[in-house]
């Protein structure tokens, strides 16, 4: 949500200054400077601690104070279940110019996460570097590609960080026939297929971003057609979420066959993003980048110099050894508004070089948590009730309307013969959906009057 008006603030120089200092190390790159982060850390932990009450009773609780810490690594982690009952901003309120709700639940709450202006310009700024360097590497300055977005659009839900930050991956790198391709009518499958149709004859390279699941659904989907694209060289998939260390009813090597079977793309070029409101900065996997540099990778998700990741142990929460399986715990300079440090609930370890990876979602047994992943699937849009229902949607419209287009008959070198879409799809949750839209939404009555596509023509 974006608010459009702030109040005048008094000026904070300490601030500024941090703000200034943060800036400078984003727009330097992931491949920049990363020793300021040891000075700054503790500068912006001090800072917060004077101004944001709630994260100050939490240290305090745990007999912590700026005096007491000087190495990032000890800094008190504010846990993600307390800004879902707390606000939790290091300036005043009434200056926010954005609010994210949260990707969970407590006691059926909905948290947000506040900035203010300082806090948007370092979010979306982080963001926008670390999409060019990882998604696409190989584009020189001021390069675009037509983007095909399988999500919502700010419009659709506007405290929706994956529809926020997608937004912005189409205003930076998408040419001018980049589009959302979810409305009130259902996913536009008719102009996916077209677009993919399109970029397969014309040679020119496409871009793909959208929640994991919507891909998952969309390639089954093709697959029990018989449809497959071979996209040009260059082309490439964003998908965001996957399950945690999960990807729905697939492996994450079924998922990369599936996007080689359907699309032609190499699993270098399917590029899985980590996002949490809680924090500022999004991780991607290096594989693309990788290959575009020519070294080495092992599909890992990478810190740039303003952030860090560590794993905590089960039971006392503090930082383990490389390879050892904990709590992960995000340090990001560019979460100046709220807090630097977030502890989470994901599954996780660190390796020697600073990257990590989750395995899962932590899972309690008699009050304790396990090492054990927890198996239950949490989607890409979040554990909330109203993204479940988002979510839900995109799905059953990728599985009804392929079941109603007509799509190309396959070429010769397509030897699986059309059959049938399965059709079990879940309950339409649009009634649902359009009660319990996020802030700002577009009117009931607009959505009804918005008149569905025909998708029967070919």
């Amino acid at each position: 949500m974006t608010i459009t008006e702030s109040p005048d603030a008094r000026p904070d120089p300490e601030r500024e200054r941090l703000a200034e200092r943060i800036r400078a190390m984003i727009i330097a790159g992931v491949d920049g400077d990363r020793t300021p982060f040891e000075e700054l850390a503790p500068q912006i932990f001090e800072w917060q601690y004077e101004r944001n009450a709630p994260y100050r009773e939490f240290c305090l609780a745990k007999g912590i104070t700026p005096r007491a810490v000087s190495d990032w690594r000890r800094l008190p982690a504010f846990p993600t279940d307390s800004f879902k009952t707390t606000i939790v901003t290091s300036f005043p309120p009434e200056q926010a110019v954005m609010a994210q709700i949260t990707s969970g639940t407590t006691a059926n709450k909905r948290g947000q996460i506040f900035r203010d202006d300082v806090g948007r310009d370092l979010i979306l700024s982080a963001n926008r570097v670390m999409t060019g360097a990882y998604l696409f590497p190989d584009f020189v300055q001021g390069q675009r590609c037509r983007i095909l977005i399988l999500a919502p659009s700010p419009e659709m839900a506007p405290s929706m960080g994956m529809a926020v930050g997608m937004d912005e991956t189409r205003r930076h790198f998408g040419t001018a026939d980049s589009s959302f391709l979810l409305d009130y009518s259902g996913l536009d499958i008719k102009g996916l297929i077209a677009a993919l149709d399109e970029s397969e004859t014309s040679g020119i390279p496409v871009a793909m971003i959208g929640s994991t699941s919507a891909f998952v659904y969309f390639f089954n989907a093709c697959k029990a057609r018989g449809l497959r694209f071979r996209l040009p060289t260059g082309s490439r998939i964003g998908d965001g979420g996957g399950y945690r260390g999960r990807f729905g009813e697939l492996t994450q090597d079924d998922y990369f066959r599936l996007a080689g079977e359907v699309l032609g793309l190499p699993a270098s070029h399917c590029v899985n993003v980590l996002g949490m409101a809680e924090s500022a900065t999004n991780y991607f996997d290096d594989t693309l980048r990788a290959a575009i540099l020519g070294a080495p990778s092992a599909r890992r998700r990478l810190t740039p110099p303003w952030a860090r990741v560590a794993a905590v142990g089960l039971d006392d929460l503090q930082p383990l050894p490389p390879g050892e399986v904990g709590l992960l715990r995000h340090y990001d300079l560019a979460n100046l508004p709220t807090v630097l440090a977030v502890q989470t609930d994901n599954l996780g370890y660190v390796d020697n070089d600073g990257s990590f990876q989750i395995v899962g979602r932590a899972k309690v047994v008699d009050g304790k948590i396990t090492p054990l992943p927890s198996e239950r699937a949490v989607g890409p849009m979040g554990d909330k009730r109203i993204f479940r229902f988002l979510e839900a949607y995109v799905n059953f419209s990728i599985r009804f309307k392929m079941g109603l287009a007509r799509v190309r008959q396959p070429d010769a070198a397509m030897t699986s013969a059309l059959a049938p879409l399965p059709m079990t799809p879940p309950v339409c949750p649009c009634d649902e959906l359009s009660e319990e839209m996020l802030a700002n939404p577009i009117p009931r009555d607009t959505a009804a009057s918005t008149p569905a596509r025909d998708i029967s023509a070919s």
